[in-house]
């Protein structure tokens, strides 16, 4: 029997601005409902919050940097 090496799967980025653009829908959705759930929190879960959404805020700008230089790539 003959042994068959694993190839890595090609590199298809064809639809990473979309996949990008619905990671970041998804991240403001969560983002939101934090906001909402804040009413019902204690300090402290608010405190959490707080941190977790300035998190989500960060990964948004990084994702929407990374969704433009896609989209600079493919039009190339």
């Amino acid at each position: 029997m003959a042994k068959q090496k694993n190839q890595p799967k090609p590199d298809d980025r064809s639809d990473n601005v979309e996949k990008l653009q619905e990671q970041v829908q998804h991240t403001i959705e969560n983002l939101e409902e934090a906001h909402d759930t804040m009413q019902y929190a204690s300090a402290e879960e608010k405190e959490k919050i707080v941190d977790k959404n300035r998190r989500r805020e960060e990964a948004i700008s990084g994702m929407r940097a990374e969704i433009k230089d896609e989209a600079r790539d493919q039009k190339q």
